[in-house]
């Protein structure tokens, strides 16, 4: 809450900065600045604050200045806060916001993709911090159902959300079978365990190594695996059966290590493996907790949900 309120505090100084005037010779040049709207004086509580300011964020903003878009200190510097708020506000207001948002840059085409594509950047990269495809989800909406693309522009919209709409947090995650290094073949929901973490990765990714070591070095993770309150099921989702084979010994023995014998994981899209390594958190209903998670989010979600005797 005192974060909140200090985010809330420094938007309001820092981005609010209305427009400055630079002088260059005789002529005088105004660059488009972004002007946060205020939030009334009535309106005290930290997560109402957020609300309103989420609401109405973009009132000010001309989405017909094209002159914007080669201004990416203010407008990304923008976007960002932007999402950055809606971690503070109800997933609906989440979602009717940034429809709200893409439908205001509609008025002009080249700001309607500028802003689509900042989207997809933001919150769909697999390298953005800020990733999250909740919030993607809405985009995604918008652009299927907007009467401003064709249907071939809506063509691949609508295979991204389809595509990000599978293994949701809050549902169950889809099934599928692994094969073992002998052999033996078996289904994800045949585990039994408090917690399910699936660690999809590729032998020859570095991230992957990298997560792999985290994980091993995680006093946590380890003290659950050693008493049964966690199983890690590593998956290799690609064909390289012997890069794969080879990587064995690299795996901790105490993971259940496997791989996708029909490679179905990928060619069928059971899952949304745009990149590696991937974490899904599962509870022990197979009930998506945490999707495309990085360890960090992992541990602060089971150190907060588990019982100090738990543990």
């Amino acid at each position: 809450m005192r974060y909140l309120y200090v985010l809330l505090l420094t938007l309001t100084v820092n981005i609010c900065c209305g427009q400055s005037t630079l002088k260059t010779g005789e002529s005088e040049i105004t660059p488009p600045t972004f002007e946060m709207i205020s939030i009334p004086t009535s309106i005290t509580d930290p997560k109402e604050r957020a609300e309103y300011l989420v609401k109405h964020y973009w009132d000010k903003f001309d989405f017909k200045d094209t002159t914007y878009i080669h201004e990416p200190q203010v407008t990304e510097q923008a976007l960002s806060n932007y999402i950055d708020l809606m971690n503070y506000v109800s997933s609906e207001t989440m979602s009717s916001s940034i429809k709200a948002m893409m439908k205001k840059a509609e008025q002009d085409k080249t700001m309607f993709q500028y802003f689509s594509d900042m989207m997809e950047k933001y919150l769909y990269d697999p390298d953005s911090p800020l990733r999250n495809e909740e919030m993607y989800i809405a985009v995604l909406e918008y652009l299927t159902e907007s009467s401003s693309l064709s249907d071939v522009e809506k063509i691949r919209p609508t295979l991204l959300l389809k595509l990000v709409l599978k293994n949701r947090i809050g549902t169950p995650a889809a099934d599928f079978t692994y094969t073992l290094a002998n052999g033996q073949s078996r289904n994800l929901y045949s585990i039994k365990a408090d917690y399910l973490l699936l660690f999809f990765y590729n032998p020859d990714c570095h991230a992957c190594q990298e997560t792999t070591r985290q994980m091993e070095s995680s006093f946590l993770i380890n003290d659950l695996l050693e008493n049964n309150k966690l199983t890690i099921l590593a998956i290799y989702p690609d064909e390289d059966l012997d890069a794969w084979k080879e990587h064995i010994p690299a795996i901790p023995q105490s993971w259940i290590n496997s791989y996708d014998k029909n490679v179905s994981l990928k060619n069928d899209e059971i899952y949304d493996l745009n990149t590696v390594p991937t974490l899904y958190l599962l509870n022990k209903e197979k009930i998506v907790l945490l999707k495309d998670a990085t360890i960090q989010h992992i541990e602060k979600y089971l150190s907060r949900h588990l019982s100090p005797k738990s543990i």
